[in-house]
C-alpha cells in the first residue's frame, strides 16, 4: 500500500465549500444528541427518495455510506475494513459496506464506540432503512448488519424502467409500485415511532427539499462559465447539504449562500485557477475519498474538473399539478428523476448515462473525460468501460480511466496514477496544438 502522499483532502475553490466540515460533524453530533434525548435515529442510504419522510416524522438520519467516506478522508479505515474481512466479508465487497460492518462489529465486540472513531463514531441506531437505489449491497448491507445489531430493518425498493421501455405504457405501474413501497415504509416508521405521519409536515419537507435541489441545479448551471467558478472537489463537499440535509432549511440556506458566491465569481470572471487550459468532466465512479488532493494535481497542469456525474443533485422535474397527495408526489418525482434521459437514449445511443455525459460535454465545453473505476463498487464500475466505449462513438475527446477504490487505499498506486495523468495531459495538450 503506497502512502507517499500524506495529504488526503483537496484545496477548495469556494469559501462556502469550506463550511461543509461543520455540517458533516453535525450529522454525527445530532445523532448522539438524539439518542440522549430519546429521539429515533435511523441508519440510512443516500438518494433513496425517503429523506423528506424521515424529516417529517422527526427521525434523525445517520448515513453509513457517508461515514465510510469520512473514515477514508481521515485515513482511519483500515481497522474497520480488516475487522469486516476477519468476519468473513470478501475484499471485493463494497468497501463502504465493509467499513460500516467492521465498525458495527468492533462496537459490539468492545461494548462501546471504538476509541478515536472519526467525529465521535456512530451511535447504535433505533432502526435501519436499506434501499435498492443505485446498487444491491445497499439493500443487503443492513440485513448483514443484523449480526451485530438487534434493531428493526426495512428495505425499500426504488425502481426505474429500462431505457427501451415505452414510458407512457409503464408509467402508471411504476409510480403505483413506488407509491406502495413508500406507503409500506411509512407504516413501518409509524410502528417504530408510535405516531402517524403528518401530510402537512411532509409537504413542507418536500417544499424545502425541492427548493434546495433547484438552487443546487442553478449553481451547477453557473459552472458552464469560462473560467469555471467551482471545481469538482468542491462538489464532493457541497453535496453533503443536498443529500444528507434533504428537506431542511439548512440545505436551502447553504445553497443560497453558495449560489451567491459562485454567481459573484462568474460575474467577476474568477476561475478556480488563474490559467484554465483544460476543462475536464468527471465521467463516473465514486470519488477517491482517500486521495481527493488529486484534483489539485490536475490543476497544476491547468486542468480543472468543471462538472461531474456522480453524487449529483437531482435535476428539477415537473410533477403534474393534479397530484395532491405528498406520497404520490414522491412516487411521481422519483419516476421522473430516474427516467429523465430515457427518451434521448431511445432516440440515439440507447444508454441514458451516455446521453447525460454528451449533454455535459456540449454544455460545459469539455476537453477531456476522466472515469474512476472502483474495484469494490460494481454499480459504478461494471459497465464503465462500455459507457466509455459508447461515448467514444459520439465524441473524440481524450478519455482516461483511473483505477483504485473509493475508500480502500490498498487498491491505489500514486505512481501509476501520476503516470496515467501525465499521458492524459499530453493528449489534451496535443489537441490544443
Amino acid at each position: 500500500m503506497e502512502q507517499a502522499q500524506a495529504k488526503t483532502t483537496a484545496v477548495k475553490g469556494t469559501d462556502t465549500a469550506r463550511e461543509v466540515r461543520a455540517l458533516v460533524k453535525n450529522i454525527y453530533k445530532s445523532a448522539h444528541e438524539a439518542k440522549d434525548q430519546g429521539k429515533k435515529v435511523a441508519y440510512i442510504m443516500v438518494a433513496s427518495q425517503y429523506d423528506e419522510i424521515l424529516r417529517a416524522m422527526d427521525i434523525v438520519p445517520l448515513p453509513t455510506e457517508n461515514y465510510a467516506g469520512l473514515c477514508a478522508a481521515k485515513r482511519d479505515m483500515d481497522r474497520f475494513l480488516l475487522k469486516a474481512e476477519a468476519d468473513g466479508y470478501s475484499q471485493v465487497l463494497c468497501s463502504y459496506a465493509r467499513i460500516g460492518l467492521g465498525f458495527d462489529s468492533l462496537r459490539k465486540e468492545l461494548g462501546r464506540i471504538p476509541e478515536g472513531s472519526p467525529d465521535g463514531g456512530m451511535p447504535v441506531p433505533d432502526m435501519m432503512l436499506g434501499s435498492s437505489a443505485v446498487c444491491d449491497p445497499r439493500f443487503k448491507w443492513y440485513q448483514a448488519t443484523s449480526r451485530y445489531l438487534e434493531v428493526p430493518t426495512f428495505g425499500i425498493d426504488v425502481v426505474a424502467p429500462p431505457p427501451q421501455a415505452d414510458l407512457n405504457a409503464v408509467r402508471d405501474y411504476y409510480i403505483q409500485y413506488q407509491r406502495d413501497q413508500l406507503k409500506g415504509l411509512i407504516g413501518f416508521l409509524e410502528a417504530q415511532t408510535g405516531k402517524k405521519m403528518d401530510p402537512d409536515r411532509l409537504w413542507e419537507a418536500i417544499r424545502l427539499g425541492d427548493r434546495a435541489w433547484q438552487l443546487w441545479y442553478d449553481i451547477d448551471r453557473l459552472r458552464v462559465a469560462i473560467p469555471c467558478p467551482m471545481p469538482s472537489q468542491d462538489h464532493f463537499s457541497i453535496m453533503v447539504a443536498g443529500h444528507y440535509y434533504t428537506g431542511t432549511q439548512i440545505a436551502v440556506d447553504f445553497y443560497r449562500k453558495l449560489y451567491d458566491e459562485v454567481k459573484d465569481k462568474v460575474d467577476r470572471k474568477i476561475g478556480v485557477i488563474p490559467d484554465e487550459k483544460h476543462r475536464i468532466l468527471y465521467g463516473g465512479g465514486l470519488p477517491p475519498w482517500h486521495t481527493l488532493w488529486i484534483f489539485n494535481y490536475f490543476e497544476s497542469f491547468g486542468a480543472v474538473f468543471v462538472i461531474e456525474n456522480v453524487y449529483r443533485g437531482f435535476d428539477p422535474v415537473e410533477v403534474p399539478s393534479f397530484v395532491k397527495d405528498p406520497v404520490d408526489f414522491l412516487a411521481w418525482r422519483a419516476f421522473l428523476r430516474f427516467t429523465r434521459y430515457h427518451e434521448k437514449a431511445r432516440a440515439r445511443s440507447g444508454n441514458p448515462i451516455v446521453e447525460k455525459l454528451l449533454d455535459m460535454i456540449e454544455d460545459y465545453k469539455i476537453d477531456g473525460v476522466v472515469f474512476h473505476a472502483c474495484r469494490s463498487c460494481r454499480a459504478t464500475t461494471i459497465g464503465q468501460t462500455h459507457i466509455k466505449s459508447e461515448l467514444g462513438k459520439y465524441s473524440d475527446l481524450p478519455m482516461m480511466q483511473l483505477v483504485s477504490d473509493m475508500v480502500d487505499l490498498r487498491d491505489y498506486s500514486e505512481a501509476q496514477w501520476k503516470a496515467q495523468i501525465g499521458a492524459f495531459i499530453e493528449a489534451l495538450q496535443g489537441r490544443g496544438e
